[in-house]
This record gives structure tokens, sequence and C-alpha cells, in this order.
């Protein structure tokens, strides 16, 4: 499959992805750190089917480890539906929305984030206007900038990715393999080396990063 690159910004959704529909059930599984050991070997085998590159922004609040960001000038917001005993996380996309945002979805934002509501009479809010109400001392929630340089690969039918992130200067590596079948996921584990690494989310991770404790 040939290659394709393309960049995401905050204010334009230039992709849609091709592969897997979020917005139902999912199994996810993702590591972070320097390196992934046979995992490494085995992505470098292969051609990536597509390269993409994105500036985001995480929405952190110390109650809750919901996946809430803006990316491509749209709020998204991941619920996780449930961990099965593997510790793999099944989650879904619960909303995807341009901005500005009608007061009914800022508010769905904050209670994803386990916050207080915006007062009502409030009209649509720009991605400005949402950052700053959500980060008054009554809600405290944490913006975060991430920089991703993603590789996306398919491993035994299952949607992969090696990213390069870049967090408050500081790069690392993350590797996340998702499908909707658990035991398909699991496999595709088990065939990159990757069994018995600690199963870690975008927000848990970025929590821990900026010393933010659920």
């Amino acid at each position: 499959m040939s290659k394709r690159s393309v960049v995401i910004d905050d204010s334009e959704k230039k992709w849609d992805a091709p592969t897997m529909d979020t917005t139902v059930l999912h199994w996810e599984w993702r590591t972070f750190g320097a390196e992934f050991g046979a995992a490494d070997a085995a992505f470098a085998a292969l051609e990536p089917e597509l390269v993409e590159e994105s500036n985001e922004i995480y929405l952190l609040s110390p109650g809750t480890d919901t996946g809430v960001k803006i990316r491509a000038g749209r709020m998204e917001i991941k619920e996780l539906e449930q961990v099965d005993e593997a510790s793999l996380e099944q989650w879904w996309l619960a909303m995807s929305e341009p901005f500005p945002l009608p007061l009914d979805a800022a508010n769905g934002v904050c209670a994803a984030l386990g916050v207080t509501a915006l007062s009502p009479g409030k009209g649509a809010l720009s991605l400005d206007e949402l950052l700053a109400a959500l980060a008054a001392p009554e809600r405290g929630v944490r913006s975060v900038g991430v920089h991703k340089l993603r590789l996306h690969y398919t491993v035994n039918g299952c949607r992969s990715e090696v990213a390069e992130v870049v967090v408050e200067g500081e790069t690392t590596r993350t590797l996340a393999v998702e499908a909707t079948d658990a035991a398909r996921l699991t496999a595709a584990m088990q065939e990159l080396g990757l069994s018995g690494r600690e199963n870690l989310s975008y927000p848990r991770w970025l929590k821990a990063i900026v010393g933010m404790n659920a």
C-alpha cells in the first residue's frame, strides 16, 4: 500500500480516518517509552500506510480519566466503557463537534470532566472561551498541548500506530493497537512481543507527566 502523509492542525480537519469507526465500542492498548523491543523491529519491516502529524489539546481533570481533547478544530470526547481481565480498555467516541461549541455540548464537556456546568444563557463558545471557562478556579481543568507524529499500520487486522509525541518540550514515543475484537487485539500484541507491558491511556499518561493525580 502506498504511504500517505497528511498534516492536521487545530483549525481545519484535513483527513478522515479510513479504517475503524471509533463511534462504536472498540478495544485499545497503548504504552509509552523510548523503545518497544521486538515490536520496533516488526514495525521497521513494514511500510506505514499513513503518516499523520497533528497539534492537539488535551483537557485534564483530577477526578476523571475520560479522553477529552481538541483536534482539527473539533471537540472530541472518548468514554471508557470497561476494562477487561487482561487490562484492555474498551472506548467509544461520545462527541466530535466543531467550534464554536453550543452550550449543551460545552456542558457535555464539563460533565465528561466531572466539573461544574457553565451558566445558562451563554451562546456558542469559541475554543478560547471554552478553555478560559474550564480553567476557572471552580473547575480547575488543565489544558496540555501535544504534538504528534504518527505512523499507522495494520497488524493481524488491527489498527496500529507508532508515534513520536512532544509534551511541554519533552519528546517520547508511544505504541498503540486497537480493534473491535479483544481476542484479535491480544493476538496482535503477542505477535509484536508486547504482552506484559502496562496499558496506559493518553489521559493517565499526561496527568502523570504534568503532576495531576486522579
